[in-house]
């Protein structure tokens, strides 16, 4: 098996040819990173995106918590992650008050 190379400035991302669009990354990430977004050509519809890379904090709940090993985060020798900070905790809330989705009118920082 070959070893997963991150790609270069990248704390996060996903294999969508392997997601199933399940949100339970969504749901495990602190930081509000991950949403999902409407794709007609998923399954349900949907899939996940990563909107707020800047803000993620490396702690590997989503690729933990992904039942499909499609979401990889970064080694922590390689990549220097953010702390967790209060508007990363507010734009999570909005997502997952929003069904998983960023709200098309949220306007937190990052």
């Amino acid at each position: 098996m070959a070893v997963m190379v991150a790609p270069e400035n990248t704390p996060v991302w996903v294999n969508t040819d392997r997601c199933k669009a399940c949100d339970i990354c969504v749901d495990a990430c602190p930081a509000g990173v991950l949403s999902m977004q409407q794709e007609p050509t998923s399954t349900l519809g949907a899939m996940i995106s990563v909107v707020a890379p800047e803000s993620c904090i490396g702690c590997n709940e989503c690729e933990l918590s992904c039942p499909d090993f499609a979401i990889y985060v970064a080694d922590k020798k390689e990549f220097k992650f953010a702390k967790l900070s209060d508007d990363s905790k507010a734009r999570q809330e909005a997502i997952a008050n929003n069904g998983y989705r960023l709200p098309v009118d949220y306007k937190g920082s990052n």
